[in-house]
Parts: C-alpha cells; sequence; structure tokens
C-alpha cells in the first residue's frame, strides 16, 4: 500500500508534482479531500485497496474507519451515519452492492446524500475478479425498489476516478441523494500519475434537515415512511421533479473526434472508452473520421450528444461495452427515429485489444459504405 511520487524538472527536488497511485487508493484520498467523515465497508475484490488505504487514512484525519459484518450492514450504518448530516460513503463491488440495494431505496426515500463506489466485477452470480461493465443496468435502473434515481458518474482514468469522487459529494448534497460511481475493475486495479492539487471539498452545505440535537429548534425526523397514500403519492411526484432538474442541469459527456461528418460514431465510456480512442486514432491515420461519444453521466444519459452525432454518421452508431450489452438500451433510445445502434461487447472479464476493435469499426464503415 502507498503512493510513488513523480517528479519534474528542475522543480523536482522541491515540489512533487504528481502521485502514482491506483485507482482505488485514489478514490479513498479523493473522499478524504471531499471531507468524508465515516466510511463504512466490507472487503469485496476488485476494490478492497479503498479500505485498505482508508484504514489508516481516515484516523489520520479525525475520520471514522468500520468494517461492518456485511454489505447488508455496512449500508444501513450509512443511513444512520448520512442523517445527523456528515458526509459518508461505502465502496463494494458488484455481489456486494446487489446486497445494498434494499438500504439503498430506503437512503433514496429518506433524501439523504450517500456516495456509493461500485467497482464493477463479472457476473452474474460470483462470475470473476476480473473487470466488467455488467452492472450498467443496476446502476442506472435502480438496484433496490420504488421510484428513485440516482446520478451515476463513470471515469475512464484514475484521475477521472478521483475527480469524480470528489464531485460525487458535492451532487449528494446538493439533491440530498445516494450518488453512485461506477467504475470497472481495471479503473480500480490501474496504477497511474494523479494530480491532486486542487482537489478540496466545497463550502458546507447548510443540513436542517440533520439529526443534530434540538438545540432550541423544532425535532426532525428523518424517514421513508409514509402511510397516507397521498402523502406519499406527493413525496412521489417531488423526488420525481428532483431527478428531471437532474437531467437538465448534470449530464456529463466527453466529444472526442466528434465532427460535423463521420464515417462511424462509437458511443463507449470507462476504460472500454480509452481502447475505442487508440482504434480511433488509428482509423485516423487511414483516413477514416470516426467520433466518440463518451458518457460520464450515464444517468443522466447524454441523450442530445449522441444523437446529434449520430445524424451525421454514414455507418451509423456502434456501442461498445465489456458486457453483454446493456448501456445500448439507452443509446437506442437517444437515436429514436435514426434507427438502432450496432453493438461490440465482450464480457466475463475478456478485454478487447486495440487491434480488435480497430477491426470492428473498420468493417462496420465498410458495410455502411457498401
Amino acid at each position: 500500500m502507498g503512493c510513488i511520487m513523480i517528479f519534474s524538472g528542475s522543480e523536482a527536488a522541491a515540489k512533487p508534482r504528481k502521485l502514482l497511485m491506483k485507482g482505488a487508493e485514489a478514490i479513498g484520498e479523493a473522499a478524504i479531500r471531499a471531507g468524508a467523515k465515516a466510511y463504512f465497508c466490507y472487503p469485496i475484490t476488485p476494490q478492497t485497496e479503498v479500505a485498505e488505504y482508508l484504514a489508516r487514512r481516515m484516523p489520520e484525519v479525525g475520520g471514522v474507519f468500520l468494517q461492518g459484518e456485511s454489505e447488508l450492514a455496512v449500508a444501513n450504518m450509512l443511513f444512520g451515519a448520512a442523517a445527523t448530516g456528515a458526509r459518508v460513503f461505502t465502496s463494494t463491488s458488484s455481489p456486494g452492492f446487489s446486497l445494498m440495494a434494499e438500504a439503498m431505496s430506503y437512503i433514496a426515500g429518506a433524501e439523504l446524500p450517500v456516495v456509493f463506489i461500485n467497482v464493477m466485477r463479472c457476473g452474474p452470480g460470483l462470475g470473476g475478479v476480473l473487470a466488467a461493465q455488467s452492472d450498467y443496468w443496476q446502476a442506472t435502473r435502480n438496484s433496490g425498489h420504488g421510484d428513485y434515481r440516482c446520478p451515476v458518474l463513470a471515469p475512464s482514468s484514475v484521475q477521472e476516478a478521483a475527480e469524480l469522487t470528489l464531485a460525487a459529494f458535492e451532487l449528494a448534497d446538493r439533491y440530498r441523494n445516494p450518488v453512485i460511481v461506477l467504475a470497472d475493475g481495471m479503473i480500480g486495479q490501474m496504477m497511474e500519475p494523479v494530480m491532486l492539487e486542487g482537489l478540496a471539498a466545497g463550502e458546507p452545505v447548510e443540513k436542517p434537515w440533520a439529526t443534530q440535537g434540538c438545540g432550541g429548534r423544532e425535532p426532525v425526523v428523518v424517514k421513508s415512511l409514509y402511510l397516507d397514500p397521498q402523502v406519499l403519492e406527493r413525496m412521489n411526484r417531488r423526488l420525481a421533479e428532483k431527478y428531471a432538474k437532474m437531467q437538465t442541469d448534470e449530464v456529463q459527456v466527453e466529444l472526442y473526434n466528434v465532427r460535423e461528418r463521420h464515417d462511424l460514431v462509437v458511443v463507449a465510456y470507462g476504460t472500454m472508452a480509452r481502447i475505442c480512442k487508440t482504434a480511433i486514432d488509428r482509423l485516423g491515420k487511414e483516413g477514416l473520421q470516426v467520433g466518440l461519444v463518451r458518457p460520464i453521466t450515464l444517468f443522466p444519459f447524454p441523450v442530445d450528444a449522441v444523437h446529434s452525432a449520430a445524424r451525421h454518421s454514414a455507418a451509423g452508431v456502434v456501442t461498445v461495452e465489456l458486457s453483454q450489452g446493456q448501456m445500448i438500451d439507452d443509446v437506442n433510445l437517444a437515436l429514436g427515429e435514426l434507427g438502432r445502434s450496432a453493438f461490440f461487447g465482450r464480457s466475463g472479464g475478456m478485454v478487447p485489444t486495440p487491434d480488435e476493435v480497430t477491426r470492428v469499426f473498420r468493417d462496420l464503415v465498410k458495410r455502411g459504405a457498401a
């Protein structure tokens, strides 16, 4: 465990510029810098290094580190701690995320700001410990019951994993809502240079709803139980308005090599998007124009960006995922009258090489031109 300092130029002896960090460690450090005061966890590969890192760091900053007896216990600890107004979070991987689903619904219903980090592994079931993107439906469609939604942020590098972890805490407080950082296993395990300077919590948010003692004010109750159906319906409508505002205000997307005309448009996220960029650069040297739309927020999904790019693509759109095809549902919804997306994916921990992806893109362009 630990970080390696990278020095640069004549300032090397005086000022470290970057840290070489594993993705899991960068997530943990970013949470500290976001002002997280409590971390509850249960170990599961490939994100256990988050817990290993924070077992040391949380006590150093006066925070709480607690390993629960199960993921069910951890998720309910989050409810109680978040109700006090503290910034709290957990990290887990796919089967553990499933076990937290019921409590996540309670947290959403009680409008509590909690950050969930899910470093995805292969499934279904125990599957394997290698990288996958097969929790997309679970994260974007609700892992728990009821009418609720969570913002879902998908990093594509270790640097972005740190930045989006910080952003997740800000979003959680802004909307009083759980927020998910959804990273594939490679992001959690790879090591890359990370710039942590400037990563810091924003201005504290007033939380008059928090259970911090009366102190002369009216008592507050944090709950998700509404036995009067009319009251519950009003609650659900108010939550729906909040989710609609997220879809208007919180879309994040990267456009790579997107132009007025394309031979092909690719939609991919996370690590898979990086492999697609390599293929796109190679095809550019062959004179083929391929653009990439990379959703950074999986919910809210960048519908307009996908539709706009696809309108000017000769061979249409291809969705690339480390799954049998899940994000493609959102891509097809975004395409609307433009048709349906082609698909390329690998699963079970198999990650396609840039050569393989390049061949797929080239074949699609040829087919579209035929």
